[in-house]
């Protein structure tokens, strides 16, 4: 797996490693589905269903709802709809995020998935880990894991044709992962 080290941002190149990972993990477990958070996040789980025949076992949650600094921030304007159309209870749950950061956007949308049952369990997978954790949230498959500088994230945009780009951006100093 790159790390900082090696910092290329080829987006289908980790989501390749992120696959690989994600496939390996599942083999032989019973009842997995594949979650993903709106929406770079729900643009991995996406492809990940699709690549790994789990379509049927696709959703997707937005957490605007049960972030932790709702209040602070407001509604963003572009919330998106909760799809889990698969029976939650006793399904292992393979979470999706774009960008892993401080944890609280994982955090909200395990709430999520308890408003829908309870998961036997739940694997957390991402694009990408830029640390900073606030929460102790870690992921079990990873495309890569770095460390930015002061004020830049990670933005992870879907072409026109479907594939992905990764792309380092300057922040507005507020992290949200």
């Amino acid at each position: 797996m790159p790390t900082t080290t090696d910092l290329d941002l080829d987006a289908e190149a980790l989501y390749r490693e992120l696959l690989g990972q994600v496939r390996a993990g599942l083999e032989g477990v019973p009842d997995a589905a594949i979650v993903g958070i709106h929406s770079g996040g729900a643009w991995l789980a996406e492809r990940l269903a699709r690549d790994l025949d789990l379509t049927p076992r696709l959703g997707s949650i937005d957490v605007s709802f049960y972030r932790d600094d709702y209040a602070r921030k407001g509604l963003h304007p572009d919330v998106k709809p909760t799809h889990i159309r698969f029976p939650v209870d006793g399904a292992t749950v393979v979470l999706v995020d774009d960008v892993l950061q401080t944890g609280r956007t994982v955090r909200a949308a395990i709430n999520v998935l308890f408003d829908y049952g309870r998961p036997s369990c739940i694997r957390l997978a991402a694009l990408a880990d830029r640390g900073g954790r606030e929460l102790p949230v870690a992921p079990d498959y990873v495309g890569i894991r770095t460390t930015l500088e002061a004020g830049q994230s990670l933005s992870l945009q879907r072409l026109e044709s479907g594939q992905l780009s990764l792309t380092i951006e300057q922040d507005n100093g507020d992290p949200e992962q």
